[in-house]
């Protein structure tokens, strides 16, 4: 080509990119905006108990869920105890700060290889753990750091983990994308994995006769893998208590849903298994879709669910990813402005009076010291021996010594540890 041909093509390609990237932009707009209209209509429904101006509790109500194959949903409306609101707050607000820290920290190379933060996904965790049983479990992919908070493991298990360090949750031999608690099955690196492996966890849920429910998530990216369709089929086939959860922040790595999927309405992707699509930004609505499904699921036992929880990252895929190349700054901010769940929840608690903004300030101010804190001991904190790599593999070791790279390289098994589980 000649020069000014090949010009004219890079112009026409540009224009071309610019094009698609500005509708995209424009479609979230458009979504985000029927979010805030949908959220506008939701309110409080009234207080009760009041002492010294503070209430007790209030009733909520919310706009209504998207059905696929349901007569009826959750309940759109809800009673939250001041108790409870300041503990969400709390969690939500610590999950926040958390990752913020963890940031830092790969910033600073104390974190080292993967690391996907949650920050602005904080309600999906706390309202999906607020809902659960003693009984019921959870399984979720590789951005798992606010679950297994959430799921009972202090601030210093998750940030000593992603530095390798003994305080880990696991040690320091999980990092990032392998940390377990009772009844949490991890933090899992491969795309998809975690769905079929939850499904067993469900099997395992049915067959014990315990009533648990299995709740596992996955991103819409993962939506559309073999395994996932696979999963779905042996859950309905066997009416297994399994929730299917995509937690749709829109992006799968740097590529839209509108990009990725041919139908991006992923919580009728289980087809013949009933669907429900949740605010994913307001933490009372995942709650109550937690119990809706624990109440379908196990004390009706009609089978699996597929959820889809409308969410949004502020950062980029991992920390490798800017998460400016294909999308703007501006759509962030504009998120964080108006659907932010922990700033919109913040609002609901003193709107309704179960809470005053001084003493909602006082726990953030609380949470990032404690955070800061334990910033400090899990880089001050040692790493395991590399004897100890070869320790707790298995819960009862029958084989003897545990081989390394080559059959002549042998190493000890200790059990220092108790699983939790079994």
């Amino acid at each position: 080509l000649l020069p000014s041909t090949r010009n004219t093509d890079s112009q026409t390609f540009a224009e071309s990119v610019t094009f698609k990237m500005l509708a995209r932009q424009a479609r979230l707009l458009v979504r985000t905006a029927s979010q805030i209209e949908s959220s506008q209509s939701a309110g409080l429904i009234g207080t009760t108990n009041q002492s010294h101006g503070i209430a007790t509790e209030a009733s909520f109500d919310y706009h209504p869920y998207k059905l696929h194959h349901l007569d009826e949903g959750p309940a759109t409306s809800t009673v939250l105890t001041r108790d409870e609101g300041l503990r969400l707050y709390r969690e939500m607000v610590t999950i926040r700060r958390m990752e913020t820290a963890a940031a830092n920290l790969y910033k600073e190379k104390a974190v080292r290889g993967f690391c996907h933060l949650c920050s602005g996904q904080e309600a999906i965790y706390s309202g999906i753990v607020s809902g659960l049983r003693e009984q019921d479990s959870v399984i979720t992919s590789y951005r798992a750091h606010g679950f297994t908070y959430a799921m009972g493991v202090p601030v210093l298990g998750v940030l000593a983990e992603l530095c390798g360090k003994k305080s880990g949750v696991v040690r320091g031999k999980g990092g990032s994308m392998h940390m377990y608690a009772k009844n949490f099955y991890g933090g899992n690196g491969i795309v998809g994995a975690q769905v079929p492996l939850g499904a067993g966890i469900a099997f395992a849920h049915k067959y014990k006769e315990d009533g648990g429910v299995n709740f596992s998530l996955y991103g819409d990216g993962a939506a559309s893998q073999g395994q996932i369709s696979e999963a779905f089929n042996l859950a309905k086939l066997w009416n297994l208590p399994a929730v299917f959860i995509c937690e749709n922040n829109h992006y799968g790595m740097g590529t839209s849903e509108d990009r990725h999927s041919a139908s991006t309405d992923f919580y009728k992707r289980g087809d013949y298994i009933p669907g429900i699509h949740i605010d994913g930004m307001d933490i009372l609505a995942v709650r109550e879709a937690t119990r809706f499904a624990i109440d379908y699921c196990s004390v009706q036992q009609k089978g699996p669910l597929v959820y889809e929880i409308s969410t949004y990252r502020y950062h980029g895929h991992s920390m490798s990813d800017p998460g400016t190349s294909y999308r703007s700054r501006d759509e962030v901010q504009e998120v964080r402005q108006t659907r932010d769940p922990i700033t919109g929840f913040r609002d609901r608690l003193v709107g309704a009076e179960l809470a005053e903004v001084s003493e909602l300030k006082a726990i953030e101010i609380e949470v990032k010291k404690s955070v800061d804190s334990d910033v400090k001991k899990a880089k001050t904190d040692g790493e395991i021996g590399a004897e100890e790599l070869f320790y707790d593999v298995y819960e009862k070791n029958v084989g003897g010594k545990i081989r390394g790279i080559a059959p002549w390289d042998q190493h000890e098994h200790k059990k220092t540890q108790t699983a939790v589980n079994i």
